[in-house]
């Protein structure tokens, strides 16, 4: 049995019935999400762009690295060029990718795939009516502190900085 409990603009909650490996039977509820693209953007070889966005679900503003969701069918690649300006106002001329994350396994399906953008070139950025956005120019070692310390706890975020980080080899 399968049945759709919300269809949004973006995200649908399904309850299905579910034969674990074990041979048990459940039923869970997953939250269904294309996925997403985030962008660890160097300005420099040694300075990152991060963003100050203000977030409901968290009650504030948090620091994070440009992200946003896939639409249907799209490369994550080209998910996070577009991320990277329309967020930040930059165009990447290389993008790396560092890997991807699950966001929380336990309920949803969402995957993150994370990039590394380098030669940006600035271009109009292009915020969408939800977002309220500063962009921050950081030092890598800064915003390494900042996932050490507490200040950066936005998991896609925190997991971009430390890939991007070891890809420059300021990590082992």
């Amino acid at each position: 049995m399968t049945e759709r409990g919300y269809k949004g603009e973006w995200i649908e909650v399904v309850t299905e019935d579910v034969l674990l490996p074990t041979g048990k039977k459940v039923t869970l509820d997953t939250v269904r999400h294309p996925g997403a693209a985030a962008i660890v953007p160097f300005e420099t070889s040694d300075e990152i762009l991060l963003i100050r966005q203000y977030r409901f679900a968290t009650g504030g503003e948090i620091f994070e690295i440009p992200a946003g969701k896939r639409d249907a069918g799209e490369d994550p690649a080209v998910c996070a060029a577009r991320e990277l300006e329309e967020e930040v106002g930059r165009r990447a001329g290389r993008l790396e990718p560092l890997g991807a994350i699950w966001t929380a396994p336990g309920f949803t399906d969402e995957k993150i795939h994370l990039f590394a953008a380098f030669d940006l070139e600035v271009v109009p950025q292009r915020l969408e009516e939800d977002e309220v956005i500063e962009v921050l120019r950081v030092p890598l070692s800064r915003a390494l502190e900042m996932v050490w310390n507490g200040e950066m706890i936005d998991a896609k975020s925190a997991l971009g900085v430390i890939h991007a980080a070891r890809l420059c080899g300021r990590l082992a």
